[in-house]
């Protein structure tokens, strides 16, 4: 790769690191613009897209109207930094030191989304000129680190195609399968009393020992269930929220559960499952319990031997020499959007350790950023050729 290609890589994955995009609350707007004005300076059409929020916009970018349009995907909202002390670096200062650069955000994911404006502009100029046949659609979307619709929102506003690329770091493996997540509240009713008389209310944290039971039970049931890429199910409890003050038996008691699912299960025989939990508790033990799921990402896959797929694999491997088996991932990622939403064959595939997501001294290698750029670029070029076996 040329040097000024990798200096000018290097230079875009600093300048989005910088800008703090921390969702919540959904800081994305001043990164959005970013993105909008450097596409503008390179004559390329970005639009600021202002649904599902009108203060926190998303950009789309769409060249050219051949057949087939491949869509490269990013989110530009981050976690939290959480604890500056904790950071050795600047968690907004974009610092390099021996070949990595740290940031919050540097492999989830904006160095993903920085190679997509960079392959966009180079397909632009390659469309443009007749060379390539296809169109290029580039996506940078708000609040995927929380479930919102941003990305489900820009499939549907017309920034669609035919194939899909969501940038998130899988150390350049080619991910066709994805686990679902699911969070679940359940709450457990008692009645409040002082203390100093426990008799006279019904302690709710008492009162939850047999739902806590039945979930670990559950999460024993559920972790038979496997599935050949993704790996196992599971139900786990995560926190448990009861009382008010020292001095005063807990009315209610708040259990949460993560709940990791396979692309075989539905988010609908899940509900299911837990309302036969909880009646079975609740007829068992006399307590009251209700719920709600606060948060869902569907799980997604796509035949492992797609063209796309292919493609990513054999790019992948002849570059980095990646292992080129069917792989599925752990994490949850906007690409469900693609295959459940819009119905379009998409991957999840992009450079940086997924270990470092969410971590103190986040940091991205930028060596595997430029052999990214470079696998994208050969892997994008075959797809707008529409050279698929």
């Amino acid at each position: 790769m040329p040097s000024a290609v990798r200096d000018e890589l290097e230079a875009l994955i600093a300048a989005l690191v910088e800008i703090e995009t921390e969702n919540p609350p959904g800081n994305e707007a001043a990164c959005a613009e970013y993105i909008r004005e450097w596409f503008a300076d390179r004559g390329i059409d970005a639009e600021l897209v202002t649904e599902p929020y009108p203060d926190r916009p998303q950009v789309g970018v769409r060249v050219g109207d051949g057949d087939p349009a491949l869509v490269l995907n990013g989110h530009i909202d981050v976690v939290p930094a959480g604890d500056r002390e904790q950071w050795e670096y600047d968690p907004y200062g974009a610092v390099i030191e021996d070949g990595s650069l740290y940031g919050r955000g540097s492999v989830d994911m904006k160095t993903g989304v920085a190679i997509g404006m960079l392959a966009t502009a180079q397909f632009a100029d390659d469309i443009e000129s007749g060379e390539l046949p296809g169109s290029i659609v580039f996506q940078a979307a708000i609040g995927e680190e929380t479930a919102e619709p941003g990305t489900k929102t820009l499939l549907e506003s017309g920034y669609d195609g035919d194939y899909g690329v969501v940038l998130e770091p899988t150390d350049l493996r080619t991910g066709t399968s994805e686990k679902g997540l699911a969070w679940y509240d359940v709450h457990v009713t008692g009645e409040p009393s002082h203390a100093s008389r426990p008799d006279q209310g019904a302690n709710a944290i008492v009162r939850a020992q047999p739902v806590l039971d039945a979930l670990a039970e559950y999460d024993e049931t559920v972790r038979d269930r496997t599935d050949e890429l993704v790996g196992r199910a599971y139900a786990t409890v995560t926190m448990l929220k009861a009382g008010t003050k020292e001095n005063v038996v807990p009315e209610r008691a708040t259990i949460t559960i993560d709940r990791r699912f396979l692309p075989a299960e539905t988010i609908e025989d899940i509900d299911a499952e837990i309302d036969a939990i909880l009646a079975e508790v609740e007829s068992a033990h006399d307590v009251e319990t209700s719920w709600e799921r606060t948060r869902t990402y569907e799980s997604a896959a796509i035949d492992p031997n797609s063209p796309l797929a292919a493609v990513f694999r054999r790019r992948s491997a002849t570059v980095a020499d990646v292992p080129t088996e069917p792989w599925g991932i752990n994490a949850s990622t906007d690409v469900r959007n693609f295959i459940n939403d819009a119905g379009m064959d998409a991957i999840t595939w992009g450079p940086g350790d997924i270990s470092q997501a969410h971590t103190y001294d986040e940091h991205v290698d930028l060596e595997a950023a430029a052999t990214g750029l470079e696998i994208l670029l050969e892997a994008g070029r075959e797809m707008l050729r529409g050279e698929l076996e």
